[in-house]
């Protein structure tokens, strides 16, 4: 983690967060990803910003690089996870149902 991430919000941006903040009416992560960029963009070092909002040092860094290289709804947001793959195709799955539902032999 040597490379540093510089977080520049525009002004529209920093109210945005700021209401996001106010209203509490989203999820923690969510308002714990908008206080690490109000704090980055402030100036404050990854460190203080993660003992101060109670994460880890590499969510800061994280969270920083994603708004730097993408956006801020990118930065806020959460990053698609790959799912396991289906064990039964849509066939396999209705035989499965019918023979569960149909009457015991």
């Amino acid at each position: 983690m040597n490379v540093r991430y510089w977080v520049d919000l525009s002004q529209i941006e920093r109210s945005e967060l700021r209401a996001l903040l106010s209203s509490g009416k989203h999820a923690s992560r969510k308002l714990k990803r908008a206080q690490i960029s109000l704090a980055a963009d402030a100036g404050a070092g990854d460190e203080e910003i993660a003992r101060s909002v109670g994460v880890g040092g590499s969510t800061v860094y994280r969270i920083k690089r994603r708004f730097v290289e993408g956006n801020l709804e990118r930065a806020l947001s959460d990053e698609p996870r790959p799912g396991a793959e289906r064990k039964l195709s849509g066939k396999e799955e209705a035989l499965l149902v019918a023979t569960a539902c149909a009457s015991p032999p």
